[in-house]
């Protein structure tokens, strides 16, 4: 592995990380303000996999990205979206043309 990539792999090992330590933060947050979510992570971890032939399947990506199984989190730390959350969101859609 070359310095550039051991770089990004670390880089991306401390967002999700991070992202672990702040189950506080929603995804619907994260959707709003940066247009990803642990979710994308986890889809983005899968579609690398399958670029380089490796098998992972998107239940095991987000285990990855959450640090648990992906009910488990929902049921310990998701909470509804509020309806001001739900309409930036739509907004946010609108604004991209989606």
């Amino acid at each position: 592995m070359d310095k550039q990539t051991e770089l990004e792999a670390a880089a991306f090992r401390r967002l999700v990380s991070h992202l672990q330590q702040h189950t506080e933060v929603q995804n619907i947050e994260l959707m709003i303000l940066a247009d990803f979510c642990r979710n994308c992570l986890a889809k983005w971890l899968v579609e690398a996999a399958k670029e380089r032939g490796v098998e992972l399947s998107y239940e095991q990506a987000r285990e990855q990205v959450y640090g648990m199984p992906y009910n488990e989190w929902k049921d310990q730390f998701q909470s509804e979206a509020t309806e001001e959350q739900l309409a930036a969101f739509q907004q946010r859609q609108q604004a991209k043309g989606q």
